[in-house]
């Protein structure tokens, strides 16, 4: 089997948060017909793996599987080094069940000041999975180094943006251009990859 996308192919994207579906359109680059698992009504699968490409591959097959498309998943979250890589895959649950990340960052800077250390180094992990209904699936991962900044500047991108300087700029992902980010990021740089491997 020749696994390739074909474009204008409906796609479902594994995710029920907006934010993630308007960036991933964008970086899909309008090649694809988007359809989201929280438009189709889809359960959220328990994100259950240890790494962030074990949960993007889980959560693109439970996806594929619920609705018979072929499906794309993102697993993505921030790690910092003084935190022993925490966050990590345990991002979005930082920001509890009404996905707070105003909260998630104040955890992330009350945690940093308990290390009592003055390494701010982090990075953005991003896989991405793409799954076809009973068949097989692909995976592959970015990332984007940066230092931490608090308090949180800027009211763009979501999640911990706010607080994440990437390396060469002064400017965190919550104030960029969203275009600037998006040809940058770690899931711009997860989906070159994925574009080498599947378009």
């Amino acid at each position: 089997m020749v696994l390739k996308l074909e474009p204008g192919l409906k796609l479902v994207v594994a995710t029920h948060n907006p934010g993630k579906a308007r960036e991933l359109a964008l970086i899909l680059e309008n090649r694809f017909t988007l359809v989201t698992a929280g438009e189709l009504g889809l359960a959220e699968p328990e994100e259950t793996e240890q790494t962030f490409v074990g949960n993007a591959l889980l959560k693109a097959r439970a996806a594929a599987e619920a609705s018979g498309l072929v499906a794309l998943a993102d697993d993505s979250g921030l790690s910092v080094k003084a935190l022993d890589c925490q966050p990590g895959v345990y991002s979005a649950r930082w920001a509890g069940p009404a996905k707070d990340f105003t909260l998630a960052m104040k955890k992330v800077e009350e945690r940093l000041e308990e290390a009592d250390g003055d390494d701010l180094s982090a990075w953005f992990t991003c896989a991405l999975a793409v799954a076809w209904p009973g068949g097989p699936g692909v995976v592959v991962e970015g990332r984007v180094d940066g230092t931490l900044t608090f308090p949180p500047r800027g009211t763009r991108g979501f999640g911990y943006d706010p607080i994440f300087v990437p390396v060469g700029f002064h400017e965190t992902f919550g104030e960029m251009d969203p275009e600037a980010k998006d040809r940058m990021s770690h899931r711009a740089r997860a989906f070159e990859k994925l574009k080498a491997a599947l378009l």
